[in-house]
């Protein structure tokens, strides 16, 4: 058991860590290409990457996981079935963020709360990255399915590829073909696109054991809406992890903006990539353990499933000390990477924000960890809890008592103290679960 969690855990946290260089790339050659201005741009527009990757999450993680529960068990005609309803309502996603960048980026951009000076690099991002959604949701989709179908090492190598040339693109459309900022969201828009070529002989080879149904009875068509609900309910943990990023950036660009301004905004927009990355991590080993618990709570095999979650926890504790040991003490050299002008006020904000706003680290791998072994196996409401709390109950109204109370300290200490609240809950339910078992 242990080499089989080492070899998806490692080979999937890895490729997420690529994944992440999506936006942390963006965030650096912006910064030096564009400056102050360019980086809060970009950060006032990474909620909806967030909610589009999220999304695609959302239905390769609820699909994948079904995928694999019914792999264990032989059903192959419901394994196609589930792949097929998956693909329907990413293209039913795709179409409705293909239209809102076609008619509303100018109003969602207005409602991220971009000034005249950043206005129109942010519009120009937003739709951008949303006329590409439909590259995104159908990456998310397949990475999913084919790492549960066996294959980790090529979605890792898909990851990757993608990533790597979104680093390469970035450095080609903004700084030799002088692109801006639609060049770094070009650039990204395209590294999905990469990362399906590559995907692609998986499919040519007939390696694949999922497919599309050729032919849908009426007794499967009234299923479609149960078995979609089924996908929906055990992705919500994904896309909640993906967008309590963007809705945690929404809440302190707004706070952050009536406290310091847009200086503060792309000081916090460091903060925020960061995080990106080292939540790439967490949710990396999330992933990993995903295939592996599905197929043993097929297999009704309740303690190799339990001992995988411990690996995993164990992965988290670990890594979480190294990460933060890190930022605390090269805070100071990561802030300054991404202060292209050398402004004091941006770097004193990020270089505090950074040792702070860490601290919750450990506990946001705990409770990620937690949600998808619930959601693995087949417990939708104690992982949709978990993912809310952090998400969306918790964070926001403690972001705005805080920072009422103690300042911008107040609103780096939110991240930590929601996370921490957050596993105390989470550990309680999984304690009265491997109780029972």
């Amino acid at each position: 058991m242990l080499r089989e969690y080492v070899k998806y855990t490692s080979l999937n946290v890895l490729g997420m860590l690529g994944l992440s260089c999506y936006i942390l790339a963006d965030t650096y050659f912006v910064a030096k290409g564009l400056g102050s201005s360019g980086l809060a741009a970009l950060n006032l527009a990474i909620p909806v990457y967030s909610f589009i990757h999220g999304t695609g999450l959302m239905l390769g993680m609820g699909g994948a996981t079904w995928f694999s529960i019914f792999k264990s068990q032989g059903a192959k005609e419901r394994k196609d079935q589930v792949f097929s309803h998956t693909v329907v309502l990413a293209c039913s996603f795709a179409v409705l963020f293909v239209a809102a960048g076609l008619t509303a980026s100018y109003g969602l951009t207005d409602l991220l709360g971009a000034d005249k000076m950043v206005f129109e690099m942010t519009q120009t991002y937003l739709k951008t990255l949303l006329l590409f959604a439909p590259a995104f949701l159908a990456n998310d989709l397949l990475l999913c399915f084919v790492r549960n179908d066996g294959a980790p090492q090529l979605a890792m190598a898909a990851m990757l590829g993608g990533s790597f040339s979104n680093i390469i693109l970035d450095y080609v459309f903004i700084f030799l073909f002088q692109m801006g900022i639609f060049g770094a969201v070009f650039a990204t828009g395209l590294a999905p696109i990469i990362s399906l070529a590559i995907l692609s002989p998986f499919f040519w080879c007939q390696k694949n054991s999922f497919h599309l149904l050729k032919s849908t009875s009426v007794e499967k068509f009234r299923m479609q809406w149960h078995m979609a609900a089924q996908i929906l309910a055990g992705g919500i943990p994904s896309l909640v992890a993906e967008l309590s990023s963007g809705i945690v950036i929404i809440v302190f660009n707004v706070i952050i903006l009536s406290l310091l301004g847009n200086t503060g905004v792309a000081a916090y927009g460091v903060v925020a990539n960061l995080s990106l990355v080292v939540i790439s991590v967490f949710t990396g080993i999330a992933q990993g353990i995903q295939p592996i618990v599905s197929k043993y709570y097929g297999m009704g095999e309740p303690k190799k499933r339990q001992t995988i979650f411990r690996y995993a926890v164990f992965t988290v504790a670990a890594v979480s000390i190294l990460i933060y040991l890190g930022m605390s003490v090269g805070a100071e050299q990561v802030t300054a990477v991404f202060n292209s002008e050398g402004n004091q006020e941006l770097q004193a904000i990020a270089v505090k924000g950074i040792r702070l706003y860490f601290t919750g680290v450990a506990f946001a791998g705990f409770n990620m960890v937690s949600a998808i072994y619930f959601t693995s196996t087949d417990q939708a409401t104690p992982a949709n809890l978990i993912s809310l709390l952090r998400g969306f109950v918790l964070i926001v109204p403690l972001a705005f008592l805080l920072s009422w109370l103690f300042g911008m300290t107040g609103l780096w200490l939110t991240f930590p103290l929601t996370e921490l609240l957050v596993a105390i809950i989470g550990g309680e339910k999984l304690k009265n679960q491997f109780q029972c078992n």
